[in-house]
């Protein structure tokens, strides 16, 4: 099976499964809200953080358990979908609020391989661009260069996920209308590539193991 540069696979896990991630997720922004509201604080990264410079203000968070567990079950499935041999480097969730956007662009070497699933909430489609070309001027500013490639709309319910080349295709999502959106990278690279060494888990020792990103 040819992998080319993108595909959607549908319900890559049950609506139960990723109902229930979701359900976790927004139970534990809640919770460490109200810990930092009161003043007990821990290691911020294993607690997750509002200071993403790429989505401010939005509680994301770097290798959440659950979620690196999801990235191992999910790996079986990128192997058979792009018939590649993968290993896994991260997991980044987000829970999306009105207005946040994405902007455009393309993944650091870790995410050569990489998977967004919908985990619940309300509708945000994906943006991506096949051709491969370098459109993105300033990333956080969001300049891009005049008559860049409007891209394709991909469309996901919870349990769907999109596989795309992370470093190869610039991808990003418009202001979002809807209230919530809970979604997760998972980021893998080639079993056999340029950085399949150096990236294993991200260069950490394991997975589910907090670093500085």
């Amino acid at each position: 099976m040819a992998f080319n540069k993108y595909q959607v696979i549908k319900n890559a896990v049950s609506y139960e499964l990723a109902n229930f991630i979701f359900n976790y997720f927004l139970l534990k922004r809640d919770a460490v809200a109200w810990m930092y509201q009161n003043n007990i604080t821990y290691d911020t990264g294993l607690l997750g953080t509002w200071g993403d410079k790429q989505v401010p203000n939005t509680y994301s968070h770097y290798a959440d358990p659950a979620m690196e567990t999801l990235m191992m079950k999910v790996l079986p499935i990128m192997k058979q979908e792009t018939g590649l041999e993968l290993i896994p480097t991260y997991s980044y969730a987000r829970l999306y609020k009105k207005g946040d956007i994405l902007k455009r662009h393309k993944d650091r070497p870790s995410c050569e391989i990489s998977t967004t699933l919908c985990l619940g909430g309300d509708h945000w489609p994906i943006y991506l661009d096949p051709t491969g070309a370098d459109n993105v001027i300033e990333e956080y500013k969001g300049i891009i260069k005049p008559g860049a490639p409007i891209g394709v709309e991909v469309n996901l319910k919870p349990g769907d996920m999109l596989i795309y080349s992370g470093c190869e295709l610039e991808h990003w999502r418009k202001p979002f209308e809807g209230k919530l959106c809970g979604q997760v990278f998972l980021h893998y690279n080639h079993a056999d590539g340029r950085f399949a060494k150096t990236n294993l888990y991200d260069k950490r020792p394991m997975l589910g193991i907090v670093k500085t990103r």
